[in-house]
């Protein structure tokens, strides 16, 4: 299974497996494992780049989800809910949280009192700036391995799969 001299820990793990799976199935395991593995890497980086700036990492990438929002860095509950795949009951715990330090503001739609946004404060906007240069250089760190055409290559075809899975972009 392996393309070059070296093994990982994924090689020994599914070497230990293989007798009751075929090819296929290996080679999507060990794809499942990698996956997670890099993921748990990038995250545990990420928080530990974090930490002494004292955000956690669901609180920059909640405030990074509302910094997008142009033109108003403002977005409903369930497109929070939507973006950042989670319950409604997480969203509303987060944005409690947010709110309690002045990083985000919950505002009733004049339109529809029904529907409340919720909208990045000055506050906000200024603390997730002051830490994405950490997390995107930690972000690069993790990756610097690989060159720019391999993980293009692997964008590519981490898309395909997105696609496949939750469908295009509206």
């Amino acid at each position: 299974m392996t393309s070059g001299t070296d093994r990982d820990m994924i090689d020994a793990l599914i070497e230990a497996i293989s007798a009751p799976h075929d090819a296929g199935t290996l080679e999507a395991k060990a794809l499942s494992y990698r996956m997670r593995r890099i993921a748990h890497h990038l995250e545990t980086r990420i928080r530990r780049e974090l930490a002494p700036q004292g955000i956690e990492l669901w609180e920059l990438e909640m405030l990074a989800c509302l910094r997008r929002a142009d033109p108003d860095c403002r977005l409903s509950a369930g497109e929070l809910m939507r973006q950042l795949q989670l319950t409604s009951g997480a969203v509303t715990n987060r944005v409690s949280r947010l709110t309690a330090k002045g990083w985000v503001t919950r505002e009733v739609d004049e339109a529809d009192r029904r529907s409340v946004s919720v909208v990045l404060t000055e506050e906000g906007r200024a603390r997730a700036k002051a830490v994405f240069g950490g997390k995107t250089e930690t972000e690069r760190e993790v990756f610097s391995p690989l060159s720019r055409e391999q993980q293009h290559r692997i964008n590519e075809d981490l898309r395909t799969l997105l696609l496949a899975l939750e469908g295009p972009v509206a």
